[in-house]
């Protein structure tokens, strides 16, 4: 293909979920995020720089009961967010803590892919894998 398009950075990522309130709640209350905009039965989501958006099934009929986020089917596998710092890193795990959010530790993944990056894995309440990146 000659042709190719230039694309900039991610404008928002819209994310199907099991209960919306309960997603709101997590990202405003846990991550920071504000409402930016309620499309019912959407929720739209900033953190002054990127757009999440929660919803529910587009077609509930097809949706699967209990149905919890699996990296390993074809889509996403995650979602990441920068952080200013390992510090931020840190204090992430003891508000995931306190929230009783599942996370990983604090690996640093900058050998391995040529970078300076420590990153933090986590869930949120759909078991969606996000992640959190400091760059040193």
């Amino acid at each position: 293909m000659s042709v190719q398009l230039t694309t900039g950075a991610v404008h928002h990522v819209s994310l199907t979920v099991a209960d919306v309130a309960r997603s709101q709640q997590f990202y405003t209350e846990v991550l920071g995020f504000e409402v930016a905009l309620e499309i019912p039965p959407a929720v739209l989501l900033s953190n002054g720089s990127t757009i999440v958006g929660v919803h529910p099934a587009p077609n509930p009929d097809r949706a699967l009961t209990d149905d919890r986020f699996d990296e390993n089917r074809v889509g996403l596998d995650h979602l990441a967010f920068t952080v200013d710092s390992r510090d931020e890193l840190e204090r992430a795990k003891e508000i995931f803590d306190a929230a009783q959010v599942p996370h990983g530790e604090i690996e640093d993944l900058g050998p391995a892919l040529g970078l300076k990056m420590y990153v933090l894995f986590f869930r949120d309440p759909d078991n969606i894998q996000l992640e959190l990146c400091a760059m040193y």
